[in-house]
């Protein structure tokens, strides 16, 4: 499976490629480690109180500054490729950052890795600035980390019926071990939590269906060789998913980019960015 890891020299871009060497895929992954320089907004910063000549030489002297730390980020990014056993290669582009990513961002098949944050708007990387973007833009999944990598222990998949949330079923299903290890020889398996959250309403026959919906996506992942516990909320879906995560104590939520339309109400579309925005623990967002 390709993978492209965005990094800009912060920790989240480092622990960005330490989840793809921690999570337990399926099959083997090839990396791509791309570090993008927007220099276009540096002219923005001369101000009015500094001549031509001065400008220019503010500008220049931050270009030079951002080369020096984009080398750095670089080298450290070949060196964390080569520490945690990973095949991939490293690459610098420059150009504005998101559409930058989303062009050397793999298929369908593939992963998009980013951090949520990244280093202060000064250095021009914000990597935290852009996940929006990507996971409203990406073809393929998109991870935004939170925290260090550990091992992958609890998943709350939240689903809602839709296309998306079908192919988030799907991705656990096919690309990810069923089972972690102890560390002691043993493997148990990955719990899972499949939430499905529906509104306040009064038809019996959307709850049942709700209800149907998460037991039978438990009972994949069941068969799958995963634990499963299907949960059914009412309340809104973004607050819920992440008391459902937080009360599981969840290692990453993955959830649909789009849900069902308005008229059905469950809105998960509306919710994925919220949830990437404000839940405490790390995010896949699939298409």
């Amino acid at each position: 499976m390709k993978v492209l890891v965005a990094t800009d020299g912060s920790k989240y871009g480092r622990w960005a490629l330490d989840w793809v060497a921690m999570l337990p895929f399926v099959e083997p992954v090839k990396v791509m480690a791309l570090h993008v320089l927007d220099f276009r907004t540096l002219r923005a910063l001369r101000g009015p109180f500094l001549s031509q000549a001065e400008g220019e030489r503010y500008i220049q002297e931050e270009i030079q500054r951002m080369e020096a730390r984009s080398a750095k980020a670089l080298k450290k990014a070949k060196q964390q490729l080569a520490s945690l056993n990973l095949t991939g290669t490293v690459r610098k582009e420059q150009g504005a950052v998101a559409p930058t990513i989303l062009k050397r961002a793999p298929k369908r098949d593939g992963l998009l890795v980013v951090g949520s944050q990244g280093l202060d708007a000064l250095d021009r990387f914000m990597l935290g600035s852009v996940s929006t973007e990507l996971i409203q833009y990406a073809t393929c999944p998109v991870l935004v980390v939170k925290k260090e990598s550990a091992p992958l222990r609890r998943i709350t998949l939240a689903i809602d019926g839709s296309d998306a949330s079908a192919q988030a079923l799907a991705f656990v299903l096919a690309k990810v071990q069923p089972d972690h290890s102890t560390g002691k020889g043993g493997r148990v398996p990955i719990q899972v939590a499949v939430i499905h959250v529906m509104p306040f309403l009064k038809y019996p026959e959307l709850k049942e269906a709700g209800r149907r919906l998460v037991e039978q996506s438990a009972q994949k992942l069941i068969q799958a060789g995963f634990t499963a516990e299907a949960v059914c909320q009412l309340g809104k879906p973004a607050e819920e998913i992440m008391k459902v995560a937080s009360k599981h104590r969840a290692d990453l939520i993955v959830m649909g980019a789009k849900g069902l339309g308005a008229i059905a109400r469950f809105l998960l579309g509306s919710v994925s960015t919220r949830v990437v925005q404000h839940s405490s623990c790390s995010v896949l967002v699939v298409r």
